[in-house]
């Protein structure tokens, strides 16, 4: 028997009319996605506490009042603050015969949480039901958030003999991966490692890397492109730790001489996050990055890429064209595919047919064919490339033109009638079509296909909490190779560093474009063989901003600061 629905539950408990079910129901039309519960809350027809009586008629699931519960300290520490709030959930009770804990949910429709938690803890998990308000309040009544830390987690576990000594023996002995596997398990490794990723999520990083070192072992988290180190901790927890994450990611925890990479998919609440898992064999240890693809904080539009309008309206022209190529540059990191995925995303459309071919395939796009690369089996760009023409598509994706054979095939392909879009690791616009004559593709051939050459770099936002005028230092004029008077009467911002930020001075980042469209003008130098500063002289000349224009535009617009203009453009670039 399917379940009951909890309005018609609400109108049988006497909590609603059936004339305010039918007013709710269209409210709740209005907002698609929205849970039926939470619009007639809004609409102040119903209280948080009928809503989980509601719910447990629907659900069969306990409810439990936590205004008058008395929790256990052991208990709460089965469940970290972050994880708390995170999941809004606070631990009840555990029973240690069946390794079970019991957990007070005030969102018991999202089933996803309690196979979350039962991934991070390794315990059995049983779910009642509590009010929003009621868990809350109980998260601030009982954790302490100075007490909650990676420094004091690291500082228990430097102490704890036991898990040393279990460390040493399997170091010291020949492997047994059942013991290995249980080392992973444990519940401090499992602890330190939970908090490190939740808290890498939480702060949108994109990497986390655990290295290994004689004396030390290093965490060190990606954010806004800069790296920061936590709290190290203690030397002896570095096997235990790569192991437990290579028993996450399925690779072989008995192999550790040749590098591994393998891939964890977790739900942090309720939305996926990828976690691409690189183990590579060091002297001292393997040392492991993941690389985070947290597809909840990624809006793939256009408008939201961050282009000024000039540029928006120019981009827009090139990817409209029914074919040729569009390649965008810039090194690892910079947001070339949160550029093209945006484009593609605006390209989608019932009347098209869109392809990819990536390594690997960063986020899902419903309507388009994605296709992952796997060398391994003989998946190549190149051969993926050729197999996905005969499938007849309008617009493909190109995930990385590496070598002359794919980059022939992809001009093949907007030669023959479709749109390709592509990227390369060059430093600026202009420098694109000599990376390309330097592989061995003919200047004709370039000029017949390519359409656009956008390049980009991310820099760091200064935080806006913080941010103050700055008079520019001499140091950074001469590296701008400027003279203080061509700065005019532009004022110039730096974040001086506070809690919103982390005491770093910057939060978010934003985007410094570079677009070149390939006129008659520059497509006779390319084919004339003019060197590469020729090339963006004139592009220049025809209304391109070059990258350092961009970032200047930016920093005079207290955007972002000059340091972070010159760390990621080059004079001229």
């Amino acid at each position: 028997m399917a379940p009951r629905r909890i309005g018609q539950i609400l109108v049988d408990l006497g909590f609603l009319t059936d004339e305010q079910l039918e007013v709710v129901l269209e409210e709740q039309e209005q907002q698609p996605g929205a849970l039926f519960g939470k619009v007639a809350e809004d609409m102040q027809l119903i209280t948080d506490d009928q809503l989980i009586q509601g719910l447990s008629e629907q659900l069969g699931m306990q409810t439990v009042d936590l205004s008058e519960a008395t929790l256990d300290a052991k208990v709460l520490e089965k469940i970290s603050e972050t994880m708390a709030q995170l999941y809004r959930v606070v631990p009840l009770a555990f029973d240690e015969d069946d390794n079970t804990l019991t957990v007070a949910t005030c969102d018991p429709q999202n089933l996803s949480i309690q196979d979350e938690l039962r991934t991070f803890l390794g315990y059995s998990i049983k779910m009642v039901i509590a009010t929003e308000t009621g868990i809350l309040q109980t998260i601030g009544r009982y954790y302490d958030s100075d007490s909650e830390s990676v420094e004091k987690l690291v500082a228990e576990l430097a102490n704890d003999e036991e898990l040393k000594a279990a460390i040493s023996l399997l170091e010291t002995e020949k492997f047994n991966l059942t013991d290995m596997e249980a080392l992973a398990e444990s519940a401090p490794v499992r602890k330190l490692l939970n908090m490190v990723l939740l808290m890498a999520i939480k702060d949108q990083a994109s990497d986390i890397h655990f290295e290994p070192f004689e004396d030390e072992f290093r965490i060190r988290i990606k954010a806004e492109g800069v790296l920061y180190e936590m709290v190290p901790p203690p030397r002896h927890l570095a096997f235990a730790i790569t192991t437990r994450v290579k028993v996450m990611s399925n690779l072989d925890i008995a192999e550790r001489r040749l590098p591994q990479d393998g891939r964890i998919e977790l739900m942090v609440g309720g939305h996926p996050v990828d976690l691409r898992v690189s183990v590579l064999p060091t002297i001292f240890g393997e040392s492991v990055v993941m690389r985070i693809l947290d597809r909840s904080v990624v809006d793939l539009s256009l408008e939201n890429v961050g282009m000024d309008e000039p540029t928006l309206v120019r981009f827009r022209k090139a990817i409209d064209r029914p074919n040729g190529i569009v390649l965008v540059t810039g090194p690892t990191g910079s947001g070339k595919t949160t550029t093209l995925y945006s484009a593609l995303t605006e390209l989608n459309d019932p009347g098209e047919k869109l392809i990819t071919t990536e390594d690997p395939v960063e986020y899902d796009i419903d309507g388009i064919i994605q296709i992952p690369i796997d060398a391994d089996v003989g998946v190549t760009f190149a051969s993926c490339l050729r197999a996905i023409l005969r499938q007849d598509p309008d617009t493909i994706l190109v995930g990385e033109i590496r070598d002359l054979e794919t980059a022939d095939i992809a001009i093949q392909a907007a030669l023959t009638g479709h749109l390709v879009f592509s990227t390369l690791h060059t430093n600026d616009a202009a420098a694109t079509i000599t990376r390309l004559t330097d592989m061995g593709i003919q200047p004709f051939m370039i000029c017949a296909t390519v359409e656009a050459i956008l390049a980009q770099r991310l820099v760091r936002r200064v935080c806006t909490k913080c941010r103050e005028e700055i008079r520019v230092s001499s140091d950074l004029l001469f590296e701008l190779g400027m003279e203080r008077e061509h700065l005019g009467d532009r004022k110039f911002f730096r974040g001086s560093g506070c809690d919103a930020c982390n005491n770093t001075g910057y939060k978010g980042r934003v985007g410094l474009f570079e677009l070149m469209v390939l006129n008659d003008t520059i497509r006779d130098m390319v084919m004339g063989n003019k060197s590469t500063d020729e090339i963006r002289e004139q592009a220049i000349g025809d209304g391109m901003v070059s990258l350092r224009e961009f970032g200047m535009g930016l920093a005079s617009n207290g955007i972002t600061s000059l340091e972070e203009v010159v760390r990621e453009t080059i004079e001229g670039g």
